[in-house]
């Protein structure tokens, strides 16, 4: 069945990228050397990184997929862009390829973690980027960017949106120095089954550490992984440190943490008594990367740290 409607779709495609790619750019990607139009105008995002590099540079794409635990885009996209103009083709961890073919796309932007199969179904429909995968690691997301900077002919503006992420990081750091602010944190997303501890390794963790601020794990995530098992109530005392960053993705996890704050085991941890616990959006803090979410992730530290 796909396989027929990509037959009968790619005809109307392949015109479209006849003219789109009279003029096109090569680029370097995890599938190798893949051209892609100087001007794209029909864009789809199968990646929340890919979202919001996009709608940073100035494009808004015409698909893009749900965030985890949503069935729409990270609500905070639409301080950004009218989100309604998005059609949705599918959740993070899985595309639907006819959704994409039917909005003749003339360029995607994929995740890393792009099976080949599903690129080669995709790349068929248009010149399909999947930055490489180098593993975890907390800059990884600006390479990331860049690349979709360069897909989309907006480097400069990629550029750009990063370097005001990293000068308000350094500014902030200053100014929570300044102000004696600082300490370990630790990052956990609480889930209907209780909370998770969050890899230091992450786009958010990343962003939390560029502030100055020390971001741990307690060993508790294995190598690669992007966070721990799911610990008990008993456990929570393993991450009392100075701040304790909670993220959760929908309601569920809300009401889940919602309980377990009424417990003793929740209360008694110092951070709590503190009032050093910090409630995030998890489609941010554990979902998203880019210049835009990196900026909406510096918005909480500097609204929870320096109130």
């Amino acid at each position: 069945m796909l396989r027929s409607v990509l037959r009968h779709g790619l005809t109307g495609v392949l015109l479209t990228s006849l003219i789109a790619n009279a003029q096109a750019r090569e680029l370097d990607t995890a599938f190798g050397k893949v051209e892609v139009p100087d001007s794209p105008a029909r864009v789809v995002t199968l990646y929340e990184g890919a979202l919001d590099a996009s709608v940073a540079a100035g494009i808004t794409p015409i698909g893009a997929v749900a965030t985890r635990g949503g069935n729409e885009v990270a609500t905070y996209m639409s301080e950004h862009i009218d989100t309604r103009q998005l059609e949705m083709v599918g959740v993070a961890r899985e595309t639907n390829i006819e959704a994409v073919l039917r909005l003749q796309p003339d360029l995607i932007l994929a995740t890393p973690q792009l099976p080949e199969e599903q690129y080669r179904l995709l790349s068929r429909i248009a010149p399909t980027v999947v930055p490489e995968s180098n593993g975890m690691s907390r800059e990884r997301w600006k390479a990331e960017s860049r690349l979709y900077g360069q897909a989309l002919g907006k480097e400069a503006e990629v550029d750009e949106a990063l370097e005001s992420v990293e000068q308000r990081a350094a500014e902030l750091n200053q100014r929570l120095s300044e102000a004696q602010v600082g300490g370990t944190a630790y990052l956990a997303r609480w889930m209907p089954a209780g909370p998770m501890v969050m890899s230091t390794e992450l786009f958010a963790t990343g962003v939390l550490a560029s502030t100055g601020i020390s971001v741990e794990d307690e060993r508790l995530v294995k190598e690669g992984s992007a966070h721990s098992d799911i610990l008990s109530l008993e456990n929570l005392s393993m991450i009392d440190g100075d701040w304790l960053f909670l993220a959760t993705l929908n309601d569920e996890g809300q009401q889940a943490l919602d309980a377990a704050e009424q417990s003793s085991a929740f209360t008694r941890l110092n951070v709590v008594q503190q009032g050093h616990v910090v409630p995030v959006n998890g489609q941010v803090w554990s979902s998203a990367s880019g210049p835009l979410a990196a900026q909406a992730i510096l918005d909480d530290i500097e609204k929870a740290l320096l109130p």
